[in-house]
């Protein structure tokens, strides 16, 4: 059995957090990172690994789910709750999907429903309650990686080997669709401009439509 990893991104409150999560997914072996509901995210702090990962994008969490139990994927919360376990105790039997809390408020009650199981990040020092979200998500991708197997990449000297840019590019700070879901965010769109996934001045538009490909001159 090849087992996956893919981390989820629904309600991640700083933006910018995306990039540096592509960049930590990327060193960590994860085939996507999939975004839920608005498509624009901060690619600062990616430093171009960007470019060497699969960006996927569902409107919602069901749709999400829906996709990842296609491929007979778990789902796993990084959350401390009541039933979490240490992830040091990697508890995973396939591939896993991680979905990770907002900074703040942590998983809300609509994202732990789609969870199969939660792991934490055992912690051994007083000062901080909690992690920074791409922090906690590379020590999770990590272990996982350990459980599974995957093979370290290649060294050069004190740095790992960067694969060839893929010929496949994506424009700036955006996920790619095919046309029947852009069709159905313009319907959503419509029905509710203000729904909280795109601008705040109730236009409707996406700001970051207009942007450049990321890789092209």
């Amino acid at each position: 059995m090849v087992a996956e990893s893919y981390v989820v991104v629904h309600n991640i409150a700083k933006r910018h957090n995306v990039g540096t999560l592509a960049r930590s997914a990327t060193a960590l072996g994860v085939s996507e990172l999939i975004l839920v509901g608005r498509r624009d995210f901060n690619s600062f702090g990616s430093h171009g690994s960007a470019s060497h990962i699969r960006f996927r994008h569902f409107h919602s969490l069901p749709d999400a789910r829906s996709f990842l139990k296609d491929k007979d994927c778990d789902i796993c919360g990084v959350e401390i709750t009541d039933n979490a376990v240490a992830v040091n105790q990697h508890p995973f039997k396939r591939s896993t999907a991680f979905l990770l809390g907002n900074e703040g408020t942590g998983l809300s009650a609509k994202e732990c429903e789609i969870c199969d199981f939660f792991v934490y990040i055992p912690q051994y020092g007083g000062g901080t309650a909690s992690l920074n979200v791409t922090v906690a998500a590379s020590i999770v991708l990590h272990h996982f990686g350990v459980w599974a197997g995957f093979s370290e990449r290649i060294r050069d000297g004190n740095k790992f080997v960067v694969a060839e840019r893929p010929a496949q590019q994506m424009r700036r700070n955006y996920c790619a669709e095919m046309a029947d879901s852009i069709i159905e965010e313009r319907k959503i769109r419509r029905q509710n401009a203000s729904n909280g996934f795109f601008d705040e001045n109730g236009s409707g538009e996406s700001p970051s439509n207009l942007l450049d490909a990321l890789f092209g001159d």
